[in-house]
């Protein structure tokens, strides 16, 4: 049988219906805020919000009313809706009423390959945001940069609030007070903004990441970057860190050993996308740290950077407190919220056109890119080979 020529399937929908359903009860953020409406009711779509969905983003059911917007029970909006927006996993409960339903998120497929083939063999299509290739167009719809962006900055202030001494250098009547030692590991999104606001906090910043070509962007904004020879080409990655070789962790480590008994704070960034985050702390690194000093961990819900990472949990080993969160974005629900609705609404410029109709051209390498399942098959070529 010939393969299905998915790639130019387009598809028109007249009376376009969006939906937005409230996140589980550990995200705080929404989808869309009142303030996004009205580009899509002036569309000509109609656009629907659970109840409650918005509330603890700060935004009431009264104010999407008033955008435009209809409040309706979960159940309503899922099987009214064309295109349904929710960050997480919708309720398996709530999804499959109508086949040809469209699912808008960040679903992680990589990490979770089963649950997308079980909505393909619903005949649902799934856009998975987080999945969308980083090239300069793409900038606009970047959830995963929007949130890291928050995520970095809130690590340090956590970091801040638990770690017993100050951040900035202090000379006082009673004495000098050294600065704080900050550690980034990952120069992504994250970690550069945990290095800005780190360094606007008064603290030392040293960073590691496995891409030289991030040295530059490091050192502008204060930090010293800790070169290790012989890391595998990240060019081609797409913006994203690559798998290392064996060698190359040895070395990293020890590099990382040497600073890391210094640091009063880790801000741990990294991750592979698809893979378990690599581990950059070992209990032994973690034994040498200073008593009160303490580590951040972003990458803890796909494993850790520490041996010592439990997601949503704050580990005390031998005086180092060990803060595994990687929803951190979740805990500035506004902005969080205001700036993933901002990413969502670009995407939907790509498949609904100016009169509102659906319009999915999978040739555009965006829509392509994001596109986890289609027409009862899944179609994004590494899940396939999971």
């Amino acid at each position: 049988m010939p393969e299905r020529n998915w790639h130019s399937i387009k598809i028109f929908v007249a009376h376009m219906t969006i939906g937005v359903l409230a996140e589980p009860d550990f995200d705080s953020r929404v989808s869309v805020l009142p303030e996004s409406i009205s580009p899509l009711i002036k569309k000509g779509i109609q656009v629907l919000i659970e109840t409650n969905a918005g509330s603890a983003a700060f935004a009431n059911d009264g104010d999407y009313s008033k955008s435009g917007a209809v409040v309706k029970p979960a159940e309503e909006v899922a099987a009214s809706s064309d295109i349904i927006l929710s960050i997480n996993r919708p309720q398996p409960s709530l999804i499959g009423r109508r086949s040809s339903t469209i699912l808008i998120g960040v679903y992680q497929p990589l990490h979770n390959p089963g649950f997308i083939r079980d909505w393909a063999k619903q005949s649902l299509t799934v856009f998975s945001l987080d999945m969308l290739p980083r090239t300069t167009r793409a900038q606009s719809m970047d959830v995963l940069s929007s949130q890291a962006n928050i995520a970095g900055y809130k690590a340090v202030l956590l970091a801040a609030d638990r770690y017993p001494r100050y951040f900035p250098m202090f000379m006082t009547a009673a004495g000098s007070i050294p600065p704080a030692k900050v550690l980034v590991l990952g120069a992504g999104v994250a970690g550069l903004q945990a290095i800005a606001t780190a360094r606007r906090l008064g603290a030392v910043v040293e960073v590691f990441d496995t891409r030289p070509a991030v040295k530059e962007e490091v050192k502008s904004l204060g930090g010293k970057f800790i070169e290790v020879d012989g890391a595998a080409d990240a060019s081609k990655a797409g913006g994203y860190a690559v798998e290392q070789s064996e060698e190359f962790k040895h070395k990293q480590q020890s590099k990382i050993a040497e600073s890391i008994s210094k640091a009063d704070v880790v801000i741990a960034t990294a991750q592979i996308p698809g893979k378990k985050a690599p581990v950059l702390v070992t209990k032994d690194m973690a034994s040498a740290m200073k008593k009160g000093s303490l580590i951040v961990d972003l990458a803890a819900a796909t494993g850790g950077n520490t041996e010592l990472t439990k997601n949503n949990e704050t580990v005390d080993f031998n005086g180092v407190r060990i803060i595994g969160d990687s929803l951190l974005a979740s805990s500035m629900p506004y902005d969080a919220s205001k700036m993933y609705g901002k990413n969502v609404l670009n995407f939907l410029q790509l498949i609904i056109d100016k009169e509102g109709k659906l319009n999915l051209n999978f040739e555009d390498e965006l829509v392509k890119g994001a596109c986890m399942a289609h027409n009862g098959e899944v179609t994004n070529e590494k899940l396939k080979s999971l």
